[in-house]
């Protein structure tokens, strides 16, 4: 994709009212980019947003899950401004517990924001940005995308759903001319870890104490964690703008580290298993 010059760039952004996503959304209005920013509260988005010149923004009260209403979000983000240039699906919440003590309900309810709510804004954009031969796909993921910890099986789960989506996504509409990045952050000084964005499981399961002391852990975090949000938002923003950045964008030097390592683990897990894996071929006669 090459980014508008010669007009403002139009930005359809998922989960805005706080966070990440907000501190984006900030930034592109201050920069005098259009943006329909999606939130289950407008009103806690406007509010967040304070004295910031709204006059390009389009604020959409929105349930990921329910697919005409995002249909419809993005036909009047593009009747509005008369044009998609950028899509960011941030909208998510984290979800700390054993895999044993997750829950039906809670398992569809975060693959419901995490990949059916990002299909169905993918369903919703890609015909208009194939049409123009341009745009840009911007999916945040999170490191946890790429390794998971014990704790974290649910959200890992969706995030690493999303990873393979993104991965297959890129090769099919490269051709049309948009272009698609996987943004993983590490830990960022947002309420991410707070009460309003990270969500417990309805029972626990005794026996499970290293969960339980990682999650404690967890919760006295804010406050320390390495990532600014303020840099992720600019970040995000030049991805879209300088182009050229890697499917996989890392963001935090916690990121880098733990992907690096992780690396590391697969390789030698794959080494491992070599002698195993080529003993199944067929043999020819």
């Amino acid at each position: 994709m090459t980014y508008p010059t010669t007009r403002p760039a139009t930005w359809f952004v998922t989960g805005t009212s706080r966070g990440l996503g907000l501190e984006l959304t900030r930034q592109l209005l201050e920069r005098g980019d259009n943006v329909a920013a999606t939130s289950r509260s407008t009103e806690q988005l406007l509010v967040a947003l304070g004295d910031i010149d709204t006059t390009r923004l389009l604020p959409l009260a929105l349930d990921l899950g329910d697919e005409a209403a995002v249909a419809s979000a993005v036909r009047a983000a593009t009747d509005r401004f008369g044009s998609l240039d950028v899509v960011v699906n941030n909208a998510g919440y984290g979800f700390l517990a054993a895999v044993e003590e997750v829950t039906d309900a809670e398992a569809r309810a975060m693959f419901d924001v995490q990949i059916f709510g990002v299909w169905n804004v993918l369903r919703a954009a890609l015909p208009t940005m194939r049409a123009s031969g341009h745009g840009h796909i911007i999916n945040v993921s999170s490191i946890v995308g790429l390794a998971a910890f014990p704790g974290w099986g649910l959200y890992a789960a969706g995030k690493f759903a999303l990873e393979g989506l993104t991965g297959s996504l890129a090769g099919e509409v490269a051709e049309f001319g948009i272009d698609v990045t996987l943004v993983e952050p590490g830990y960022m000084q947002t309420d991410f870890l707070k009460p309003s964005s990270l969500r417990l499981p309805s029972g626990t399961i005794a026996g499970y104490e290293a969960v339980r002391a990682m999650t404690e852990a967890h919760q006295a975090m804010p406050g320390t964690q390495l990532g600014d949000p303020v840099k992720a938002a600019a970040a995000i923003i030049s991805v879209a703008v300088d182009g050229g950045a890697p499917l996989h964008q890392l963001l935090g030097s916690d990121s880098y580290a733990i992907a690096s390592g992780h690396l590391e683990s697969l390789r030698a897990d794959i080494e491992a298993g070599r002698e195993r894996a080529v003993s199944t071929d067929i043999v020819p006669a």
